[in-house]
Protein backbone atom coordinates (compact mmCIF):
# COMPACT_ATOMS: atom_id res chain seq x y z
CA UNK A 1 0.00 0.00 0.00
CA UNK A 2 1.14 3.50 -1.03
CA UNK A 3 2.03 6.30 1.05
CA UNK A 4 -1.46 8.31 -0.44
CA UNK A 5 -3.33 5.36 0.87
CA UNK A 6 -2.26 5.14 4.21
CA UNK A 7 -3.01 8.92 4.59
CA UNK A 8 -6.43 7.87 3.10
CA UNK A 9 -6.87 5.68 5.29
CA UNK A 10 -5.49 7.38 8.35
CA UNK A 11 -7.84 10.09 8.09
CA UNK A 12 -10.87 7.69 7.59
CA UNK A 13 -9.87 6.06 10.77
CA UNK A 14 -9.76 9.62 12.32
CA UNK A 15 -13.21 10.41 11.10
CA UNK A 16 -15.12 6.99 12.57
CA UNK A 17 -13.14 7.56 15.93
CA UNK A 18 -14.44 10.98 15.51
CA UNK A 19 -18.51 10.18 16.02
CA UNK A 20 -18.26 8.82 19.95
CA UNK A 21 -15.86 12.18 20.38
CA UNK A 22 -18.66 14.34 19.18
CA UNK A 23 -21.48 12.77 20.93
CA UNK A 24 -19.65 13.34 24.21
CA UNK A 25 -19.40 17.10 23.20
CA UNK A 26 -20.18 19.79 26.32
CA UNK A 27 -23.43 21.46 25.20
CA UNK A 28 -26.05 24.09 27.04
CA UNK A 29 -29.45 24.70 26.39
CA UNK A 30 -31.64 26.85 27.24
CA UNK A 31 -34.64 26.21 29.48
CA UNK A 32 -37.83 28.31 29.03
CA UNK A 33 -40.57 28.22 32.50
CA UNK A 34 -42.97 30.54 33.03
CA UNK A 35 -42.37 30.76 36.86
CA UNK A 36 -39.52 31.10 39.34
CA UNK A 37 -38.04 27.75 41.10
CA UNK A 38 -39.74 29.76 44.11
CA UNK A 39 -42.82 27.77 42.97
CA UNK A 40 -42.96 23.84 42.07
CA UNK A 41 -43.20 24.51 38.45
CA UNK A 42 -39.68 26.41 38.43
CA UNK A 43 -38.66 23.59 41.11
CA UNK A 44 -39.29 20.71 38.77
CA UNK A 45 -37.18 22.70 36.06
CA UNK A 46 -34.48 23.43 38.74
CA UNK A 47 -34.68 19.64 39.56
CA UNK A 48 -34.45 18.33 36.01
CA UNK A 49 -31.16 20.54 35.11
CA UNK A 50 -29.69 19.42 38.37
CA UNK A 51 -30.22 15.85 37.18
CA UNK A 52 -28.89 16.31 33.85
CA UNK A 53 -25.29 17.63 35.25
CA UNK A 54 -25.11 15.12 37.51
CA UNK A 55 -25.77 12.27 35.50
CA UNK A 56 -23.56 14.08 32.72
CA UNK A 57 -21.21 14.79 34.97
CA UNK A 58 -21.13 17.89 33.87
CA UNK A 59 -21.32 17.59 30.17
CA UNK A 60 -24.95 18.72 29.65
CA UNK A 61 -26.30 21.55 31.23
CA UNK A 62 -29.25 22.56 31.32
CA UNK A 63 -29.85 26.71 32.14
CA UNK A 64 -33.21 27.78 32.96
CA UNK A 65 -34.81 31.12 31.92
CA UNK A 66 -37.73 31.52 33.95
CA UNK A 67 -40.88 33.74 34.09
CA UNK A 68 -40.97 33.12 30.09
CA UNK A 69 -37.89 35.89 29.43
CA UNK A 70 -37.24 33.80 26.66
CA UNK A 71 -40.59 35.15 24.76
CA UNK A 72 -40.34 38.53 26.69
CA UNK A 73 -43.48 37.49 29.17
CA UNK A 74 -45.82 35.97 26.68
CA UNK A 75 -45.78 32.36 27.78
CA UNK A 76 -48.43 31.63 24.99
CA UNK A 77 -45.61 31.93 22.49
CA UNK A 78 -43.36 29.64 23.96
CA UNK A 79 -44.36 26.50 22.30
CA UNK A 80 -43.90 27.88 18.69
CA UNK A 81 -40.73 29.69 19.76
CA UNK A 82 -39.66 26.01 20.70
CA UNK A 83 -40.88 24.57 17.58
CA UNK A 84 -38.71 27.06 15.84
CA UNK A 85 -35.53 26.48 17.47
CA UNK A 86 -35.80 29.52 19.22
CA UNK A 87 -35.69 27.69 22.75
CA UNK A 88 -33.96 24.42 23.07
CA UNK A 89 -36.64 22.95 25.96
CA UNK A 90 -39.08 23.99 28.17
CA UNK A 91 -41.30 22.85 31.41
CA UNK A 92 -44.74 24.10 29.59
CA UNK A 93 -48.15 24.04 30.57
CA UNK A 94 -51.20 22.61 28.75
CA UNK A 95 -52.78 25.59 28.94
CA UNK A 96 -50.16 27.73 27.50
CA UNK A 97 -49.22 25.21 24.91
CA UNK A 98 -53.36 24.53 24.06
CA UNK A 99 -52.94 27.42 21.80
CA UNK A 100 -50.90 25.79 19.16
CA UNK A 101 -52.19 22.35 20.55
CA UNK A 102 -55.84 21.56 19.94
CA UNK A 103 -56.00 18.69 22.33
CA UNK A 104 -54.04 19.94 25.14
CA UNK A 105 -57.34 21.99 25.92
CA UNK A 106 -58.56 18.28 27.14
CA UNK A 107 -57.23 19.60 30.72
CA UNK A 108 -59.19 22.52 30.34
CA UNK A 109 -62.44 21.41 30.30
CA UNK A 110 -64.33 22.44 33.42
CA UNK A 111 -64.70 19.91 36.40
CA UNK A 112 -63.65 16.69 34.16
CA UNK A 113 -61.08 15.87 36.69
CA UNK A 114 -62.35 15.30 40.05
CA UNK A 115 -58.81 14.40 41.85
CA UNK A 116 -55.26 13.54 41.59
CA UNK A 117 -56.21 9.62 40.61
CA UNK A 118 -58.32 10.98 37.61
CA UNK A 119 -55.53 13.72 36.08
CA UNK A 120 -52.91 10.25 36.68
CA UNK A 121 -54.86 8.14 34.85
CA UNK A 122 -55.45 10.46 32.05
CA UNK A 123 -51.78 11.61 31.62
CA UNK A 124 -50.53 7.77 32.33
CA UNK A 125 -52.96 6.27 29.91
CA UNK A 126 -53.76 6.56 26.49
CA UNK A 127 -55.25 9.78 26.23
CA UNK A 128 -52.08 10.71 27.69
CA UNK A 129 -50.40 9.39 24.88
CA UNK A 130 -52.73 10.84 22.53
CA UNK A 131 -51.72 14.40 23.55
CA UNK A 132 -47.78 13.58 23.48
CA UNK A 133 -48.40 12.86 20.35
CA UNK A 134 -50.39 16.03 18.90
CA UNK A 135 -47.67 17.54 20.13
CA UNK A 136 -44.69 15.50 18.59
CA UNK A 137 -46.84 15.93 15.15
CA UNK A 138 -46.45 19.87 15.84
CA UNK A 139 -42.34 20.33 16.16
CA UNK A 140 -41.65 19.07 20.17
CA UNK A 141 -40.85 16.51 21.34
CA UNK A 142 -42.89 15.44 24.72
CA UNK A 143 -40.60 14.18 27.68
CA UNK A 144 -42.52 13.81 30.84
CA UNK A 145 -45.28 15.30 32.92
CA UNK A 146 -45.34 17.19 35.63
CA UNK A 147 -47.80 19.19 38.34
CA UNK A 148 -48.79 22.85 37.93
CA UNK A 149 -52.26 21.60 40.32
CA UNK A 150 -55.46 22.13 40.51
CA UNK A 151 -56.71 25.54 40.03
CA UNK A 152 -59.17 27.18 42.98
CA UNK A 153 -61.06 30.47 42.34
CA UNK A 154 -60.39 33.53 44.50
CA UNK A 155 -61.94 36.92 45.09
CA UNK A 156 -62.65 40.10 46.95
CA UNK A 157 -66.33 40.61 46.65
CA UNK A 158 -66.85 37.01 49.27
CA UNK A 159 -67.89 33.56 49.69
CA UNK A 160 -68.97 31.88 46.61
CA UNK A 161 -70.67 28.81 46.55
CA UNK A 162 -72.91 28.33 43.27
CA UNK A 163 -73.02 29.80 40.12
CA UNK A 164 -75.22 32.33 40.48
CA UNK A 165 -72.52 34.12 42.92
CA UNK A 166 -70.10 35.13 40.03
CA UNK A 167 -72.89 36.93 38.18
CA UNK A 168 -70.75 40.07 36.99
CA UNK A 169 -67.35 39.34 38.82
CA UNK A 170 -64.59 40.28 37.16
CA UNK A 171 -62.32 37.42 36.58
CA UNK A 172 -58.32 37.12 35.79
CA UNK A 173 -58.04 34.74 33.41
CA UNK A 174 -54.93 33.16 31.10
CA UNK A 175 -55.25 33.44 27.48
CA UNK A 176 -57.21 30.73 26.50
CA UNK A 177 -60.67 31.04 24.68
CA UNK A 178 -61.71 27.93 26.53
CA UNK A 179 -61.46 29.72 30.23
CA UNK A 180 -63.80 32.83 28.35
CA UNK A 181 -66.16 30.20 27.50
CA UNK A 182 -66.50 28.88 31.02
CA UNK A 183 -66.54 31.47 33.08
CA UNK A 184 -69.39 33.12 30.21
CA UNK A 185 -71.59 30.11 31.14
CA UNK A 186 -71.15 30.58 34.83
CA UNK A 187 -72.11 34.12 34.41
CA UNK A 188 -69.15 35.93 34.75
CA UNK A 189 -67.11 39.01 33.46
CA UNK A 190 -63.52 36.92 32.72
CA UNK A 191 -60.86 39.35 31.50
CA UNK A 192 -57.69 38.02 29.84
CA UNK A 193 -54.18 39.40 31.09
CA UNK A 194 -50.97 38.31 32.01
CA UNK A 195 -50.48 37.56 36.09
CA UNK A 196 -47.76 40.41 35.93
CA UNK A 197 -50.77 42.46 35.18
CA UNK A 198 -53.35 40.62 37.00
CA UNK A 199 -51.94 41.54 40.28
CA UNK A 200 -51.79 45.55 40.29
CA UNK A 201 -55.39 45.42 38.86
CA UNK A 202 -56.50 42.88 41.46
CA UNK A 203 -54.96 45.40 44.29
CA UNK A 204 -56.70 48.32 42.58
CA UNK A 205 -60.17 46.03 42.46
CA UNK A 206 -59.93 46.84 38.41
CA UNK A 207 -60.45 42.69 38.70
CA UNK A 208 -62.00 40.86 41.49
CA UNK A 209 -61.16 37.64 41.24
CA UNK A 210 -58.89 34.89 39.80
CA UNK A 211 -57.78 31.25 39.67
CA UNK A 212 -54.77 30.02 39.80
CA UNK A 213 -53.01 26.42 41.33
CA UNK A 214 -52.67 27.13 45.73
CA UNK A 215 -49.02 27.20 45.28
CA UNK A 216 -49.23 30.29 42.96
CA UNK A 217 -51.98 32.21 45.27
CA UNK A 218 -49.43 31.15 48.02
CA UNK A 219 -45.96 32.68 46.77
CA UNK A 220 -47.51 35.45 45.22
CA UNK A 221 -49.06 36.75 48.36
CA UNK A 222 -52.53 37.51 45.87
CA UNK A 223 -54.17 37.77 49.51
CA UNK A 224 -52.07 41.42 49.52
CA UNK A 225 -54.30 42.09 46.32
CA UNK A 226 -57.58 42.19 48.38
CA UNK A 227 -58.37 37.90 47.55
CA UNK A 228 -59.40 37.76 50.64
CA UNK A 229 -62.04 34.73 49.97
CA UNK A 230 -60.91 31.08 48.05
CA UNK A 231 -63.24 28.79 46.98
CA UNK A 232 -61.80 25.51 46.18
CA UNK A 233 -63.91 23.89 43.54
CA UNK A 234 -61.18 22.01 41.74
CA UNK A 235 -62.60 22.89 38.05
CA UNK A 236 -59.51 22.05 36.05
CA UNK A 237 -55.99 20.68 36.29
CA UNK A 238 -52.87 22.01 34.37
CA UNK A 239 -49.83 19.49 34.13
CA UNK A 240 -46.67 20.54 33.16
CA UNK A 241 -45.00 18.41 30.07
CA UNK A 242 -40.77 18.62 29.81
CA UNK A 243 -40.19 18.99 26.12
CA UNK A 244 -37.68 19.66 23.51
CA UNK A 245 -37.06 21.28 20.34
CA UNK A 246 -37.92 18.49 17.79
CA UNK A 247 -34.60 20.37 15.86
CA UNK A 248 -32.72 20.11 18.90
CA UNK A 249 -33.59 16.64 19.57
CA UNK A 250 -32.79 15.29 16.36
CA UNK A 251 -29.01 16.35 16.39
CA UNK A 252 -28.60 14.55 19.61
CA UNK A 253 -27.12 11.01 20.54
CA UNK A 254 -29.60 8.55 21.31
CA UNK A 255 -27.27 7.96 24.38
CA UNK A 256 -28.15 12.05 25.28
CA UNK A 257 -32.11 11.57 24.56
CA UNK A 258 -31.95 8.55 26.81
CA UNK A 259 -30.67 10.86 29.66
CA UNK A 260 -32.42 13.70 29.06
CA UNK A 261 -36.08 11.71 28.58
CA UNK A 262 -35.12 9.70 32.04
CA UNK A 263 -33.96 13.33 33.84
CA UNK A 264 -37.42 14.95 32.51
CA UNK A 265 -39.36 11.91 33.91
CA UNK A 266 -37.52 11.46 37.33
CA UNK A 267 -37.54 15.13 38.06
CA UNK A 268 -41.21 15.12 36.56
CA UNK A 269 -42.56 12.45 39.37
CA UNK A 270 -40.23 14.46 41.80
CA UNK A 271 -42.38 17.99 41.61
CA UNK A 272 -45.51 15.94 41.53
CA UNK A 273 -44.99 14.08 45.19
CA UNK A 274 -43.93 16.90 46.42
CA UNK A 275 -46.38 19.47 44.84
CA UNK A 276 -49.17 17.11 46.43
CA UNK A 277 -47.50 16.81 49.69
CA UNK A 278 -47.09 20.56 50.57
CA UNK A 279 -50.80 21.01 49.78
CA UNK A 280 -51.65 20.76 53.06
CA UNK A 281 -49.58 23.22 54.57
CA UNK A 282 -49.66 25.63 51.65
CA UNK A 283 -53.48 25.45 52.05
CA UNK A 284 -53.25 26.00 56.13
CA UNK A 285 -50.72 28.95 55.50
CA UNK A 286 -53.26 30.59 53.33
CA UNK A 287 -55.64 30.36 56.07
CA UNK A 288 -53.36 31.22 58.23
CA UNK A 289 -53.15 34.96 56.57
CA UNK A 290 -56.74 35.56 56.95
CA UNK A 291 -58.17 34.10 54.12
CA UNK A 292 -61.36 32.52 53.92
CA UNK A 293 -61.38 29.58 52.19
CA UNK A 294 -64.51 27.21 51.44
CA UNK A 295 -64.60 23.92 50.50
CA UNK A 296 -67.71 22.62 48.15
CA UNK A 297 -70.30 20.41 49.34
CA UNK A 298 -70.82 17.45 46.17
CA UNK A 299 -73.99 19.17 45.74
CA UNK A 300 -72.52 22.54 45.49
CA UNK A 301 -70.02 21.11 42.78
CA UNK A 302 -72.32 19.47 41.18
CA UNK A 303 -74.13 22.88 40.06
CA UNK A 304 -71.27 23.90 38.47
CA UNK A 305 -70.66 21.26 37.18
CA UNK A 306 -74.32 21.08 35.22
CA UNK A 307 -73.78 24.88 34.58
CA UNK A 308 -71.05 24.52 32.38
CA UNK A 309 -72.17 21.24 29.80
CA UNK A 310 -72.15 23.77 27.13
CA UNK A 311 -68.75 24.34 27.09
CA UNK A 312 -67.89 20.54 26.69
CA UNK A 313 -70.71 20.30 23.54
CA UNK A 314 -68.21 23.20 21.58
CA UNK A 315 -65.13 22.34 22.87
CA UNK A 316 -65.26 18.53 22.04
CA UNK A 317 -65.20 18.52 18.67
CA UNK A 318 -62.14 20.50 18.71
CA UNK A 319 -60.21 18.98 20.74
CA UNK A 320 -61.35 15.48 19.33
CA UNK A 321 -64.20 13.16 20.16
CA UNK A 322 -62.13 10.36 20.80
CA UNK A 323 -59.45 11.81 22.98
CA UNK A 324 -62.22 13.05 25.19
CA UNK A 325 -63.82 9.44 25.02
CA UNK A 326 -60.32 8.09 26.24
CA UNK A 327 -59.46 10.41 28.93
CA UNK A 328 -63.26 9.99 30.84
CA UNK A 329 -63.37 6.32 30.19
CA UNK A 330 -59.72 6.36 32.18
CA UNK A 331 -61.31 8.29 34.76
CA UNK A 332 -64.31 5.83 35.74
CA UNK A 333 -61.52 3.30 35.25
CA UNK A 334 -59.23 4.72 38.16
Amino acid sequence: MNIKKWLVLGTACLSLGAAPVFAQETREFSVSTVLSDAFPWGKAAMKWAELVEERSEGRITLKVYPNAQLVSGDQTREFSAMRSGLIDMAVGSTINWSTQVPQANLFSLPFLMPDNAAVDAITQGKAGQMVFDAIEKRGVVPLAWGENGFRELSNSRGVLTQPADLKGLKVRVVGSPLFLDTFNALGANPTQMSWTDALPALTTGAVDGQENPLSVFDVARADRANQKYLTLWHYMNDPLIFGASKRVWSKLSTEDQQLLKQAAYDAGQWEIAKSRADLDATLQSIRDRGVEVTELTSEQHQAFVAATQNVYKKWTPKIGEELVEAAQEAINKR
